[in-house]
Protein backbone atom coordinates (compact mmCIF):
# COMPACT_ATOMS: atom_id res chain seq x y z
CA UNK A 1 0.00 0.00 0.00
CA UNK A 2 2.62 1.73 0.74
CA UNK A 3 4.52 1.89 -2.71
CA UNK A 4 1.45 2.71 -4.00
CA UNK A 5 0.67 6.78 -2.33
CA UNK A 6 4.61 7.16 -3.16
CA UNK A 7 3.58 6.34 -6.91
CA UNK A 8 0.52 8.39 -6.62
CA UNK A 9 2.25 11.24 -4.93
CA UNK A 10 5.34 10.84 -8.09
CA UNK A 11 2.68 11.59 -10.64
CA UNK A 12 1.44 14.52 -8.66
CA UNK A 13 4.17 15.72 -9.25
CA UNK A 14 5.33 15.13 -12.24
CA UNK A 15 1.76 16.78 -13.49
CA UNK A 16 2.75 19.91 -11.41
CA UNK A 17 6.25 19.78 -12.85
CA UNK A 18 4.84 20.39 -16.04
CA UNK A 19 2.46 22.61 -16.29
CA UNK A 20 4.89 25.17 -14.61
CA UNK A 21 7.43 24.85 -17.49
CA UNK A 22 5.94 27.61 -19.09
CA UNK A 23 6.93 31.80 -18.36
CA UNK A 24 4.66 32.78 -15.85
CA UNK A 25 2.71 36.04 -15.96
CA UNK A 26 4.45 38.95 -13.63
CA UNK A 27 3.33 42.67 -13.01
CA UNK A 28 5.63 45.29 -14.62
CA UNK A 29 7.30 47.37 -12.30
CA UNK A 30 5.67 50.29 -10.49
CA UNK A 31 5.26 53.14 -12.83
CA UNK A 32 3.46 56.47 -13.06
CA UNK A 33 1.30 57.78 -15.96
CA UNK A 34 -0.36 60.85 -16.56
CA UNK A 35 -4.30 61.20 -16.95
CA UNK A 36 -5.86 63.83 -18.87
CA UNK A 37 -9.06 65.33 -18.02
CA UNK A 38 -8.68 69.35 -18.93
CA UNK A 39 -8.21 71.50 -21.66
CA UNK A 40 -5.29 72.74 -19.71
CA UNK A 41 -3.70 69.30 -20.13
CA UNK A 42 -4.20 69.97 -23.92
CA UNK A 43 -2.18 73.16 -23.65
CA UNK A 44 0.13 71.58 -21.16
CA UNK A 45 1.16 69.10 -24.06
CA UNK A 46 1.25 71.37 -26.61
CA UNK A 47 3.79 73.81 -24.88
CA UNK A 48 6.04 70.66 -24.31
CA UNK A 49 5.87 69.14 -27.92
CA UNK A 50 6.44 72.75 -29.01
CA UNK A 51 9.46 73.47 -27.06
CA UNK A 52 10.72 70.45 -28.24
CA UNK A 53 10.29 71.74 -31.65
CA UNK A 54 11.90 74.45 -31.14
CA UNK A 55 15.07 72.84 -29.47
CA UNK A 56 15.34 70.20 -32.38
CA UNK A 57 15.18 72.60 -35.44
CA UNK A 58 17.64 74.78 -33.63
CA UNK A 59 20.16 71.78 -32.97
CA UNK A 60 19.38 70.40 -36.41
CA UNK A 61 19.86 73.99 -38.20
CA UNK A 62 16.65 74.28 -38.90
CA UNK A 63 16.75 78.12 -37.67
CA UNK A 64 14.77 80.20 -40.04
CA UNK A 65 12.76 77.66 -41.58
CA UNK A 66 8.79 78.14 -41.06
CA UNK A 67 6.69 75.30 -39.66
CA UNK A 68 2.88 74.42 -40.52
CA UNK A 69 0.77 72.76 -37.99
CA UNK A 70 -1.65 69.83 -40.24
CA UNK A 71 -4.69 68.72 -38.88
CA UNK A 72 -5.40 65.00 -38.54
CA UNK A 73 -7.82 65.31 -41.34
CA UNK A 74 -5.46 67.46 -43.61
CA UNK A 75 -6.24 71.06 -44.22
CA UNK A 76 -8.91 72.84 -42.49
CA UNK A 77 -11.23 73.10 -45.26
CA UNK A 78 -11.43 69.34 -45.24
CA UNK A 79 -12.39 68.89 -42.29
CA UNK A 80 -15.70 69.32 -42.07
CA UNK A 81 -18.32 66.75 -41.96
CA UNK A 82 -17.28 64.89 -39.01
CA UNK A 83 -13.55 64.77 -40.40
CA UNK A 84 -12.23 66.50 -37.28
CA UNK A 85 -13.19 66.06 -33.53
CA UNK A 86 -12.56 67.89 -30.23
CA UNK A 87 -9.12 66.97 -29.49
CA UNK A 88 -7.60 67.94 -32.67
CA UNK A 89 -9.54 71.38 -33.10
CA UNK A 90 -8.04 72.20 -29.57
CA UNK A 91 -4.74 70.90 -29.76
CA UNK A 92 -4.21 72.15 -33.11
CA UNK A 93 -4.88 75.93 -32.45
CA UNK A 94 -2.54 75.53 -28.64
CA UNK A 95 0.25 73.91 -30.69
CA UNK A 96 0.03 76.95 -33.05
CA UNK A 97 -0.26 79.52 -30.38
CA UNK A 98 2.78 77.87 -28.57
CA UNK A 99 4.97 77.57 -31.00
CA UNK A 100 4.32 81.29 -32.10
CA UNK A 101 4.92 81.99 -28.48
CA UNK A 102 8.48 80.16 -28.56
CA UNK A 103 9.18 82.54 -31.62
CA UNK A 104 9.29 79.18 -34.25
CA UNK A 105 8.43 80.57 -37.63
CA UNK A 106 4.81 79.76 -38.10
CA UNK A 107 2.50 79.56 -41.35
CA UNK A 108 -1.39 79.75 -41.38
CA UNK A 109 -1.44 77.34 -44.81
CA UNK A 110 0.71 75.07 -45.77
CA UNK A 111 3.28 77.00 -48.70
CA UNK A 112 6.70 75.24 -50.60
CA UNK A 113 9.73 74.68 -48.40
CA UNK A 114 7.40 74.82 -45.11
CA UNK A 115 7.99 71.93 -42.85
CA UNK A 116 5.12 69.91 -41.91
CA UNK A 117 4.07 69.12 -38.22
CA UNK A 118 1.96 66.11 -38.23
CA UNK A 119 -0.07 64.26 -34.88
CA UNK A 120 -1.52 61.27 -35.22
CA UNK A 121 -4.67 60.15 -32.31
CA UNK A 122 -4.94 56.53 -31.79
CA UNK A 123 -7.34 55.52 -28.80
CA UNK A 124 -6.91 52.11 -27.10
CA UNK A 125 -9.55 50.81 -25.49
CA UNK A 126 -8.93 47.66 -23.05
CA UNK A 127 -12.01 45.62 -22.02
CA UNK A 128 -10.39 43.67 -19.12
CA UNK A 129 -10.37 45.58 -15.51
CA UNK A 130 -7.37 46.95 -14.79
CA UNK A 131 -6.61 47.58 -10.65
CA UNK A 132 -5.57 50.69 -9.44
CA UNK A 133 -3.68 50.78 -5.80
CA UNK A 134 -1.75 53.17 -3.97
CA UNK A 135 1.72 53.82 -4.48
CA UNK A 136 4.09 51.09 -2.49
CA UNK A 137 4.32 52.55 0.75
CA UNK A 138 1.71 54.01 1.47
CA UNK A 139 -0.70 52.20 3.17
CA UNK A 140 2.54 50.91 5.19
CA UNK A 141 3.23 54.03 5.99
CA UNK A 142 0.00 54.87 7.06
CA UNK A 143 -0.54 51.91 9.03
CA UNK A 144 1.87 52.65 10.68
CA UNK A 145 1.14 56.06 11.53
CA UNK A 146 -2.30 54.56 13.35
CA UNK A 147 -0.57 51.92 14.90
CA UNK A 148 1.62 54.66 16.78
CA UNK A 149 -1.67 56.16 18.03
CA UNK A 150 -3.10 52.80 19.47
CA UNK A 151 -3.20 53.93 22.75
CA UNK A 152 -4.27 57.45 21.98
CA UNK A 153 -8.29 58.96 22.76
CA UNK A 154 -10.49 57.92 20.44
CA UNK A 155 -10.96 61.08 19.55
CA UNK A 156 -7.22 61.20 18.13
CA UNK A 157 -7.74 57.95 16.47
CA UNK A 158 -11.19 59.06 14.44
CA UNK A 159 -9.05 62.13 12.99
CA UNK A 160 -5.72 59.84 12.02
CA UNK A 161 -8.09 57.43 10.66
CA UNK A 162 -9.80 59.77 8.42
CA UNK A 163 -6.74 61.06 7.62
CA UNK A 164 -5.65 57.89 6.57
CA UNK A 165 -8.62 57.32 4.09
CA UNK A 166 -8.16 60.86 2.34
CA UNK A 167 -4.19 60.17 1.99
CA UNK A 168 -4.65 56.89 0.27
CA UNK A 169 -8.18 58.31 -1.89
CA UNK A 170 -5.50 61.23 -2.82
CA UNK A 171 -2.56 58.85 -4.10
CA UNK A 172 -5.19 56.54 -5.91
CA UNK A 173 -7.09 57.16 -8.90
CA UNK A 174 -10.07 55.33 -10.80
CA UNK A 175 -8.33 53.52 -13.98
CA UNK A 176 -10.95 53.61 -16.98
CA UNK A 177 -10.79 51.35 -20.01
CA UNK A 178 -9.37 53.86 -22.29
CA UNK A 179 -6.11 55.43 -23.13
CA UNK A 180 -4.63 57.59 -25.97
CA UNK A 181 -1.02 57.87 -27.83
CA UNK A 182 -0.66 61.10 -29.56
CA UNK A 183 2.24 61.04 -31.71
CA UNK A 184 4.24 63.98 -33.04
CA UNK A 185 6.36 64.37 -35.76
CA UNK A 186 8.49 66.53 -38.42
CA UNK A 187 9.80 65.53 -41.68
CA UNK A 188 12.33 66.69 -44.26
CA UNK A 189 12.80 64.41 -47.17
CA UNK A 190 11.21 61.64 -45.82
CA UNK A 191 13.86 61.96 -43.10
CA UNK A 192 12.39 62.67 -39.36
CA UNK A 193 13.42 65.78 -37.56
CA UNK A 194 11.37 64.47 -34.87
CA UNK A 195 9.49 61.80 -33.92
CA UNK A 196 7.92 61.93 -30.39
CA UNK A 197 5.07 59.47 -28.58
CA UNK A 198 3.37 60.36 -25.42
CA UNK A 199 0.50 58.02 -23.61
CA UNK A 200 -2.14 58.95 -21.33
CA UNK A 201 -5.24 57.54 -19.61
CA UNK A 202 -8.75 59.48 -19.83
CA UNK A 203 -12.05 59.41 -18.84
CA UNK A 204 -14.01 56.33 -20.44
CA UNK A 205 -16.99 59.53 -21.15
CA UNK A 206 -14.07 61.43 -23.14
CA UNK A 207 -13.44 59.28 -25.54
CA UNK A 208 -15.08 60.75 -28.70
CA UNK A 209 -12.93 63.87 -28.09
CA UNK A 210 -10.68 62.01 -29.67
CA UNK A 211 -11.84 59.85 -32.29
CA UNK A 212 -13.59 61.38 -35.41
CA UNK A 213 -17.60 61.67 -34.89
CA UNK A 214 -19.46 58.94 -37.33
CA UNK A 215 -21.65 60.05 -40.45
CA UNK A 216 -24.94 59.63 -40.41
CA UNK A 217 -26.21 57.31 -42.71
CA UNK A 218 -28.05 58.11 -45.51
CA UNK A 219 -31.91 56.59 -45.77
CA UNK A 220 -33.55 56.97 -49.63
CA UNK A 221 -37.25 56.90 -49.00
CA UNK A 222 -39.16 55.49 -51.53
CA UNK A 223 -42.37 56.55 -52.35
CA UNK A 224 -45.44 55.06 -53.14
CA UNK A 225 -47.85 56.16 -55.93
Amino acid sequence: MRWLIFLFIFFVLSSLTGCVRIPQSTGYPYTSQAKMQAAHHWSVLAGDVAHQINNDLIERGYLLDPVYVKHTCGLPDACSGGGTFAFDEGFNDLLVSHLVQSGVPTRAALEENTLLVEYKVQVLYHASARYQWPQPGVLTALTAGIVVFRHAPDDIIAVLTAGAVDAARATSTINGHYEVIITTSIQDDNEYIMHRSDIYYINDKDFWHYQRGTSAKEINLISKH
